[in-house]
């Protein structure tokens, strides 16, 4: 799978704000900071996740369809992917 400039730069702002929480337990900043970007990357991640999948899934049932074969098991897949993502 190709992934476009657009999820890379996401990825890429994940990873920034890693380095900043990082830095701010360095620092010894409040707990209650940290914990309020910690869960602001998770909510990126997820994000990210699901745009990962859901392109992917695009794809991969417009293939599936294009040779004659079921897509259940594609979307059902994906769907496995997000759950355990959670």
């Amino acid at each position: 799978m190709d992934y476009d400039n657009q999820v890379k730069n996401r990825v890429k702002r994940i990873e920034g704000q890693l380095r900043g929480i990082l830095r701010m337990m360095e620092e010894g900043k409040d707990c209650k900071e940290v914990i309020t970007q910690l869960s602001a990357t998770r909510s990126a991640i997820d994000r990210t996740i699901g745009v990962i999948v859901s392109s992917n899934l695009v794809e991969c049932v417009q293939n599936a369809e294009s040779r004659g074969q079921d897509t259940e098991a594609l979307v059902k897949e994906a769907v496995n992917l997000l759950v355990k993502s959670r």
